[in-house]
């Protein structure tokens, strides 16, 4: 059984330090989880560089919302990729779409080749194309390292016939990485379809420790969105994640 390598969306470097300290053998690096993931600072991808022992993958995403993008937003991310490279990062995380639901291949090799020497995922973009297989072929021809999918559909589980396609179009080409709704629970269903990575967020709240909370102000916070709830990482679901997926591959 080939090894499969496990991933971990972080959105603080403080996550990034409990991703190497229990073994995780990459953390993807992201700002912003309402949105899905943007870029994140400089300055937390230098932090996350210096932590050692650890591969650090950083999303380049401009926005949220849609994978299509203009000149201008592209022009940015070629220039985050030159600086995630400078500040230290070992891979990037992209994903470019046309309009009509496509992968933008001319656009996906431009930022392979800024990304020179890094390892490149193509995320989750692909799971809104309009034709997966053909998707998943673009992308193992624009150079990309891997793919982040979960097979077009809103959980992992959900689309493991797609993905257990992707991995036979793939054959060795490019690296399949299957995410999203990823849990201590369905780790092992998902590692037996001969992906070559899992990725997961094992995120948990706590509570804010500010005392004095403004009633009259929202600074961001809705309905569904708690702006004095913050992120962080269950220790022990990565635990239990690991050891499944290591106990799977001996």
């Amino acid at each position: 059984m080939k090894t499969i390598q496990c991933e971990l969306c972080a959105y603080s470097v403080e996550a990034c330090r409990t991703a190497a300290r229990l073994g995780v053998d990459r953390v993807e690096l992201c700002a912003s989880p309402t949105e899905g993931g943007i870029t994140p600072s400089i300055a937390a991808i230098e932090q996350v560089s210096a932590i050692g022992g650890i591969d650090v993958s950083v999303m380049i995403r401009p926005r949220g919302g849609d994978f299509l993008y203009t000149n201008d937003e592209v022009q940015t991310m070629l220039r985050d990729i030159a600086h995630a490279k400078d500040a230290g990062a070992t891979g990037v995380v992209i994903g470019i779409l046309t309009a009509d639901g496509r992968v933008d291949v001319a656009r996906t090799r431009l930022l392979v080749e800024a990304a020179h020497g890094m390892e490149i995922t193509f995320h989750r973009a692909v799971d809104m194309t309009a034709d997966y297989p053909q998707a998943i072929r673009d992308i193992i021809d624009t150079g990309c390292t891997r793919i982040l999918t979960s097979g077009g559909y809103d959980k992992a589980t959900e689309g493991i016939g797609n993905i257990t396609h992707a991995v036979n179009l793939a054959a060795g080409r490019i690296e399949i990485m299957a995410g999203s709704g990823v849990a201590s629970s369905n780790a092992l269903q998902l590692a037996r379809m001969g992906i070559d990575a899992l990725h997961f967020s094992a995120k948990k709240t706590i509570p804010s420790s500010m005392k004095f909370r403004n009633p009259r102000i929202s600074m961001g916070g809705t309905e569904t969105v708690d702006e004095f709830a913050l992120r962080t990482v269950d220790e022990e679901e990565v635990k239990k994640i690991l050891g499944i997926v290591r106990e799977q591959t001996r």
